[in-house]
């Protein structure tokens, strides 16, 4: 009869925490109710799991506006000038191979994402329920991202070597390196190429993340509207 009476007072102010905000359940000392844990758990999965999905098909970055994958800077003017002489579409080629390079790379994540999921901390479950908008977002980018770019790039690199302005840009970036005009990600086109896909896989999921916190009952899952129902 204890036990049980342990239990409910722990389920009670897991509760009371989660509806009172996070000023409050900053306070909690342990994360102990199951479902409160399995709903967290359940947003993640399923957040990803949707972003994955939009993303990881032919035209999921090339025809969304939100992810779609420009020229490096660099090429901005290289671009300019091959449209001026009826050459665009070599510019409109290396567009198309970037971007649909990402969608191909984008279904690899899924796997890093559960496992993500899987080996979650209470402390990161904690931040998630407490964060608010974006938490969800930044717990995935800061477990995922560095795998996930070792994942993508040789992916990228097999679209991106078969397209002729791409090896020129690799070569042309790789002179503006040395003489420091060109930083980072634009060193070469596989590499920034990976970045922008990582940005928009990450931003989708932020997408997904805002939906479920707006409409917690429109998940589809009873466990994460109700945990999340209840920070509302």
């Amino acid at each position: 009869m204890a036990s049980a009476r342990v239990r409910l007072i722990s389920l009670t102010g897991l509760m009371s925490c989660l509806v009172l905000g996070p000023a409050f359940a900053l306070g909690l000392e342990d994360l102990t109710n199951q479902d409160a844990t399995r709903g967290i758990k359940g947003a993640l999965t399923e957040g990803a799991a949707s972003a994955i999905a939009k993303l990881g098909v032919p035209g999921g970055f090339l025809n969304n506006p939100k992810v779609k994958i420009p020229l490096p800077p660099a090429l901005d003017e290289v671009a300019k000038g091959l449209r001026m002489m009826g050459r665009g579409k070599d510019a409109d080629e290396l567009v198309a191979t970037m971007n649909h390079a990402a969608e191909q790379a984008v279904p690899e994540a899924k796997t890093l994402m559960l496992q993500a999921v899987k080996t979650m901390s209470v402390q990161d479950a904690k931040k998630i329920l407490t964060g608010g908008d974006g938490s969800v977002t930044e717990f995935f980018r800061t477990k995922t991202a560095t795998p996930l770019a070792v994942k993508f790039l040789p992916i990228v690199k097999q679209a991106t070597d078969r397209v002729g302005l791409a090896q020129k840009y690799n070569q042309f970036a790789g002179q503006g390196a040395k003489l420091g005009l060109i930083k980072g990600d634009a060193a070469n086109i596989e590499q920034y190429v990976t970045t922008k896909a990582l940005d928009g896989l990450y931003l989708m999921i932020g997408e997904e993340e805002h939906a479920i916190r707006q409409n917690p009952a429109a998940a589809g899952s009873a466990i994460v509207s109700k945990v999340f129902g209840a920070l509302r």
